[in-house]
């Protein structure tokens, strides 16, 4: 391989959780392809604790994703970035926000730029971009800017202590939340209840993550499994991802500590509506299983039961 040029460079990836996930590979990529080079990442607040330890950056960057009317902070963004010393950028967000932060380098200062942004210089340039799924749309954005090797995810380099939530020797991860907005993603309470149950009967524990807004769910899902452990806005990113490691298996519905969870490599059983596409962002992992209707209610719990994958 030539000799490295770039000495600065900037990888933009904001969220969500499913897509920080999926960007793991590329993240690694990107470092193994400049072992000197000094690689900032710009990125949201809920990800900076998770992504410090991984090894991949040298700064990480938060990104408060300012609205159009805040002038001042828009500013800041720009004379930061200028002053930057970036000679490549990897935009992974390849956004209509992440185009506006090419602009703003203006056009002596404007570094090579991996991207999808109108004139920069390694364009991923292929018109169905949008029908691939993240993975392959990354890779591919990666080999056309020079980066061929793409690894898969890996999350080895997390830690944290789960031994304060008690947990039995055999426990299943149960995900039964996601997007407030998206109701629609979301398989019903009295199925993921009467799933835990079945789970429960073949001794082991069945255990609830999600944000601590949904509690009432998890609570609602409890009154039909009393073995269930709810550890519903108790778990951060890294308590996931080493959660995952011991689980028996998992279920959940199409949401981000789902990707978390399937790049961790425990047996993931994934529930897709006609809401969203799994060819385009099916979570990636060592043993993942795929169950799709077009209405979430069509999804009995013994089809979901015969299709989990426990170890």
């Amino acid at each position: 391989m030539a000799a490295d040029i770039h000495r600065k460079i900037l990888v933009i990836k904001l969220g969500a959780l499913g897509d920080i996930v999926l960007a793991l590979g590329p993240f690694a990529a990107i470092r193994e392809h400049h072992p000197d080079a000094e690689i900032v990442l710009l990125t949201t607040a809920a990800y900076e604790n998770f992504l410090k330890p991984c090894g991949y950056f040298d700064d990480i960057w938060i990104d408060t994703r300012p609205s159009l009317w805040q002038v001042p902070t828009w500013l800041n963004l720009k004379s930061r970035l200028r002053a930057g010393g970036f000679t490549r950028v990897y935009d992974l967000q390849t956004s209509d926000r992440s185009g506006w932060y090419f602009r703003l380098f203006g056009k002596s200062l404007r570094p090579e730029w991996s991207g999808i942004a109108r004139g920069c210089s390694h364009p991923h340039a292929n018109p169905d971009r949008d029908f691939m799924h993240s993975i392959e749309r990354q890779n591919e954005q990666m080999a056309m800017a020079g980066i061929s090797h793409i690894p898969d995810a890996r999350l080895d380099w997390v830690t944290a202590n789960t031994a304060r939530f008690g947990l039995e020797e055999r426990y299943a991860l149960f995900i039964p939340g996601g997007a407030a907005h998206r109701l629609d993603k979301r398989w019903s309470a009295d199925r993921f209840s009467k799933l835990a149950q079945i789970i429960a009967d073949q001794g082991i524990q069945p255990v609830l993550l999600g944000t601590s807004g949904e509690s009432e769910l998890a609570e609602e899902i409890q009154t039909g499994c009393s073995a269930i452990l709810n550890l519903c806005g108790q778990t951060d990113l890294a308590d996931i991802a080493v959660l995952a490691r011991g689980a028996a298996g998992a279920v959940g519905n199409d949401t981000g500590p789902v990707h978390m969870i399937a790049a961790a490599g425990c047996p993931t059983t994934v529930l897709f509506s006609a809401a969203s596409d799994p060819a385009l962002t099916a979570p990636r992992g060592a043993s993942v299983e795929i169950l799709q209707r077009d209405k979430l209610d069509d999804l009995s719990v013994e089809a979901v039961a015969a299709a989990l994958r426990l170890r």
